[in-house]
């Protein structure tokens, strides 16, 4: 199949449909060959509005989803980012596309190796994938310009509240597996101790791994 033209399809079918308009965050859609990131079993549909199994239990987001939330972080050049919740690292790779560095933690090892292979073969050197589990004490920087919680979480813990730099900016989706949909929001810190959220949509994804307690290990 012509993956080039399956790209410019879910950009001008799908993503750009659901208000994703900010042309930086398309250009980053379409250059990243999202077939690279999914089982070659699913090459043929890597490019439709679904959620692919990588394994493991875990799954990419819809295009759509993606597209939202690259938006929604309206992320600079000089940007530090943390991405909780690594994959296949394909909003890795985005991400790093548009900002000046990405840490991305994931708790499954093999989702780590098979990321961070995929991330060097494609050239993307500025981004630092940790197999680590986030929910447990690790060496986070004190501040970040975005924060991306990759799954869903019950409420957003408050250490990742705090390892907002002022006027950084969080996504993540809210919500419990049993409730019929989610809701996407950004938090942004707009001084020490004070943040705004705002609701950006409605959807369905996989929790964050050890993230389902509305009390995670967090130790301060």
């Amino acid at each position: 199949m012509d993956l080039q033209q399956a790209r410019s399809n879910m950009i001008e079918q799908q993503v750009r449909p659901w208000d994703v308009l900010d042309q930086r965050v398309l250009d980053v859609l379409s250059q990243i060959p999202r077939e690279n990131f999914v089982d070659p079993s699913h090459t043929g549909v890597a490019y439709s509005d679904f959620q692919l199994p990588i394994g493991h239990g875990q799954s990419l987001f819809k295009p759509t989803v993606d597209g939202r939330l690259l938006q929604s972080l309206l992320l600079q050049v000089t940007d530090t980012v943390l991405e909780i919740g690594t994959g296949s690292g394909y909003l890795t790779a985005c991400l790093a596309r548009l900002a000046s560095q990405v840490d991305s933690i994931e708790i499954i090892p093999e989702l780590a190796q098979g990321a961070t292979a995929r991330l060097q073969a494609l050239g993307i050197s500025n981004v630092a994938v940790l197999q680590q589990d986030a929910t447990a004490p690790w060496d986070a920087r004190d501040s970040y310009d975005a924060i991306v919680l990759g799954g869903a979480v019950p409420s957003i813990p408050d250490l990742y509240r705090r390892k907002l730099a002022i006027g950084g900016r969080l996504f993540a989706i809210i919500g419990e597996q049993s409730s019929p949909a989610m809701e996407a929001i950004l938090l942004t810190r707009v001084r020490d101790t004070e943040w705004s959220q705002e609701s950006l949509f409605e959807t369905r994804v996989d929790p964050l791994v050890n993230f389902a307690s509305e009390s995670p290990r967090f130790v301060f």
